[in-house]
C-alpha cells in the first residue's frame, strides 16, 4: 500500500538532512517539498510502502539537526491529497525549468 511521510523542519539544511536520512534509511523515494517562510520552514514529503514510510520519517525526527515542527505519515492517502501533491511538484518543476533558462543565459554573457 502507498504512503506518504511528512516532515516539516525549520531551515532548508535540516530539511535536506532529514531527506538524506529518510532515503537512507528506508526505501522511500523523494516526492516534493514546499519552502515556507523564506526557507525558514520546509516540508519535505516521501512516498512508498508504509513500514518504510514509518521506518524513514521515525529515523530522519530522531537524527534531526534541528527539531522538526510537525511529521505524520498517511497511509493509503485519499485521491484528493495527491492533487495537492501535483500541484506542489508542478511548482517545483516550474522552478527548476526557470533557474535552467537564467542558468543558460548567464553562461551565454
Amino acid at each position: 500500500m502507498k504512503s506518504l511521510g511528512f516532515i516539516e523542519i525549520p531551515s532548508v539544511a535540516a530539511a535536506v538532512d532529514a531527506l538524506d536520512t529518510m532515503c537512507k534509511t528506508a526505501d522511500v523515494e523523494f516526492v516534493t517539498w514546499e519552502r515556507k517562510m523564506g526557507g525558514r520552514l520546509v516540508t519535505v514529503i516521501v512516498q512508498g510502502e508504509v513500514a518504510a514510510v514509518s521506518q524513514a520519517v521515525e529515523s530522519a525526527v530522531q537524527s534531526a539537526i534541528l527539531k522538526p515542527a510537525a511529521y505524520a505519515v498517511i497511509a493509503n492517502p485519499h485521491e484528493e491529497l495527491w492533487k495537492i501533491i501535483k500541484l506542489s511538484q508542478k511548482k517545483l518543476h516550474k522552478t527548476e525549468q526557470s533557474e535552467k533558462v537564467i542558468d543558460k543565459t548567464m553562461s551565454e554573457v
